[in-house]
């Protein structure tokens, strides 16, 4: 998870400021002296650390302890303000043309993922502003890359504009003029990249540009390879004058570093980030809710967010209705184990939970197989026997078990962890909080026993 180990940092930098009646100059040094200590080892810019730890001091040293905090409190609330503004301050938006078709030019390194993060980005603004994109492919050079760019088009149901190995200037043009006869309201150009910063790549984005003169340019950099993204993005922006950044695997970068140097080195904005493989998984960079989530604050918005995607709002209700008259059944059961998956790994939504670190859940992943192994079981019966597990007599259990490629004993442990939960559902929807859940929940809540370490 990004910024892990500087949230540790800073948590145990903060505990000790604890106590104080007064933030003195000493105890503020102290704690900035680590504080400096943590965003260098997050392999954040030096400079960036330098004119940080500054503009805290300035803020934090003599100044009063108001009532309701404490000395360590109000560092954290000094160092979040400032972390928020070190990334930008608020959410940036992609500009959208008064005039259609809005025209993105994604920008980049190779390797960066321009690609599949174009494609990720035209299908978070079909799925969430109704937009109707068009993807082109520009990129003549790399190998496969158009056929890559075909392959994500159609996963996400989205048309893709090629003209083969011809100039990719005059395939921008053509793709924007494509578009506008054909209703599409928002163009995205995948360009070529190289392995490095050259002037024949630059030539010939400035060629691009000056063609279809794009509403938004976007700069995909990848977080893993840490300050040499701040040096790429500080080239391309005095190469092209970018809006605005898509950084790429923020989840596997455990420093964070270039999120936090990114706005303070080219003045421009992070306005999206990849937070995984799937299709689906790019978000808007929001600074506060980061600055948060590296001070341990959480993100409840962003859990909140995720959830109302992720959940189906009529479905809901009608669980609700069936617990209510005690019928859930194996289909629900079957429905809700989708839906939680679509949420994210529980070390993604733990990193959104206040207080919560990621390590915290270490023994509490959700094991994909053993879901697999569940949803094959319950897919392997007919409609009548998801309804009523009671007709699961023992040539139809040896049935479903051939069908879903399990054991009879994988069955038979699949409808006992069902029957367990049924019992729990029945003592909610009764109103009645069961007295013996903490014990079964195991030990730290964990998960129920005998249920597979499956945390419900």
């Amino acid at each position: 998870m990004a910024f892990e180990g500087l949230s540790e940092k800073l948590t145990a930098a903060f505990k000790k400021l604890r106590g104080k009646g007064r933030l003195s100059e000493a105890d503020v040094k102290e704690a900035m002296r680590e504080i400096r200590l943590a965003l260098l080892e997050a392999d954040v810019s030096f400079k960036v650390v330098k004119q940080f730890v500054s503009q805290v001091t300035e803020k934090a040293v003599g100044a009063d302890v108001l009532e309701a905090l404490s000395p360590a409190q109000q560092i954290i609330k000094i160092v979040n303000q400032e972390l928020t503004q070190l990334m930008g301050g608020s959410a940036a938006k992609l500009a959208i043309s008064s005039k259609p078709p809005t025209v993105v030019m994604m920008v980049g390194l190779q390797g960066a993922g321009k690609t599949t993060n174009g494609a990720k980005l035209a299908g978070l603004m079909k799925k969430q502003n109704g937009k109707r994109p068009l993807l082109a492919a520009c990129d003549i050079y790399r190998p496969a890359a158009i056929q890559q760019l075909e392959v994500v088009g159609k996963q996400l149901d989205i048309p893709v504009f090629q003209m083969g190995q011809t100039n990719p200037v005059d395939i921008a043009r053509a793709a924007v003029e494509h578009a506008a006869k054909h209703g599409n309201d928002m163009v995205f150009l995948d360009t070529a990249g190289r392995l490095h910063v050259d002037e024949e790549l630059m030539d010939e984005l400035r060629s691009i540009k000056a063609a279809v003169e794009p509403t938004e340019i976007l700069l995909v950099v990848d977080a893993m390879i840490g300050q040499d993204a701040v040096n790429a993005a500080k080239a391309f922006d005095d190469a092209l004058d970018i809006d605005g950044v898509l950084l790429t695997k923020l989840d596997g970068d455990a420093r964070g570093g270039a999120a936090l140097s990114i706005k303070a080195v080219t003045g421009k904005p992070i306005k999206f980030v990849g937070v995984g493989e799937k299709l689906d998984q790019i978000e808007v960079f929001h600074p506060d809710r980061m600055a948060s989530r590296i001070l341990g604050m959480g993100d409840m918005l962003s859990l909140i967010e995720k959830a109302e995607q992720s959940f189906d709002q009529k479905k809901a209700l009608e669980l609700q209705e069936k617990l209510r008259k005690n019928k859930f059944t194996l289909t629900d059961f079957y429905e809700q184990m989708k839906q939680l998956k679509n949420m994210g790994s529980l070390t993604e939504i733990a990193g959104m939970l206040p207080g919560v670190k990621a390590s915290d859940l270490e023994g509490a992943t959700m094991d994909e197989k053993l879901m697999q192994r569940m949803e094959a079981i319950i897919l392997s019966m007919t409609p009548a026997e998801r309804e009523d597990p009671k007709l699961l007599n023992s040539s139809r259990k040896k049935r479903v078990a051939a069908g879903s490629g399990t054991q009879v004993v994988d069955v038979n442990r699949l409808l006992k962890q069902f029957e367990m939960l049924q019992t729990l559902t029945r003592q909610f929807s009764g109103g009645k909080m069961p007295r013996n859940l903490r014990k079964m929940m195991g030990k730290k809540g964990r998960g129920i026993p005998g249920m597979g370490g499956m945390p419900f």
